[in-house]
C-alpha cells in the first residue's frame, strides 16, 4: 500500500486516484481506510474538510429554491439528500412552521403508514 501511495502521488490524476481506491478496498480493513480517512481530512482546514467529506458522500447540499409550488422540487432534492440533510431539514422546517401549521404537519404523519 505504501508504495501504491507513492505511485498515486507521483502521477496525481483522478484515474490514479481511483486506482488507488480500488487497491485500498482489497488490501486494507475497513478500519484502517476510516483511519486513513480520518487522518487526511483532520489535515485539511475545516471549509475544505467539510466539502471534501460531502464530495465522498455524495450530500446534496442545500436545496434549492421551489420554482413550481414546490412539493415536485422538494422531493426531487430529497431524493439525492444524505440521511443527515434530511434529518437536519426536516427538523428546520419543522421548526420554522407557525404553531398551527405544525400540528397540521403531525397530524398528517400520524395518519400515514410508516414503512418499518
Amino acid at each position: 500500500m505504501s508504495r501504491m501511495l507513492g505511485y498515486t502521488l507521483t502521477l496525481g490524476t483522478p484515474d490514479a486516484w481511483s486506482d488507488f481506491r480500488f487497491v485500498a478496498v482489497a488490501r486494507m480493513t475497513k478500519a484502517e481506510r476510516a483511519m486513513l480517512a480520518c487522518s487526511a481530512l483532520t489535515s485539511l482546514d475545516a471549509d475544505t474538510a467539510a466539502m471534501t467529506a460531502a464530495a465522498a458522500i455524495g450530500a446534496t447540499g442545500s436545496p434549492l429554491p421551489a420554482f413550481l409550488g414546490g412539493m415536485d422540487d422538494a422531493r426531487s432534492w430529497a431524493s439525492w439528500a444524505s440521511r443527515n440533510e434530511l434529518k437536519a431539514y426536516a427538523l428546520a422546517a419543522f421548526e420554522a412552521m407557525t404553531p398551527k401549521d405544525q400540528a397540521a404537519f403531525f397530524h398528517h404523519i400520524s395518519n400515514i403508514e410508516v414503512a418499518a
